[in-house]
């Protein structure tokens, strides 16, 4: 009888681990696309602190920032050749 008790507890203790770790790719996932989102903003406020001046404003949306934080400085510099050409 104690032995059932053992691996019930050990198989629930499994299954804790299994069902923690599928919930928390997501998460990890979820957090690193914010940082890259947070980076990609402070990037474009950059951008257009220094080259506001001279004419060049980038606007700050979603697809900018992912823009911008997904491949990061060429991502801006991608986002001002489109800007250059669109507008």
């Amino acid at each position: 009888m104690e032995w059932k008790f053992v691996i019930i507890g050990l198989v629930g203790l499994l299954g804790l681990y299994l069902v923690g770790t599928v919930l928390l790719q997501p998460l990890k996932v979820l957090i690193r696309l914010a940082i890259w989102m947070l980076l990609g903003g402070v990037l474009l406020v950059a951008m257009n602190i220094l080259f506001g001046n001279f004419g060049l404003h980038i606007a700050i949306n979603p697809v900018t920032l992912l823009t911008a934080g997904l491949l990061q400085l060429p991502g801006v510099a991608l986002l001002v050749l489109v800007n250059y050409f669109i507008i």
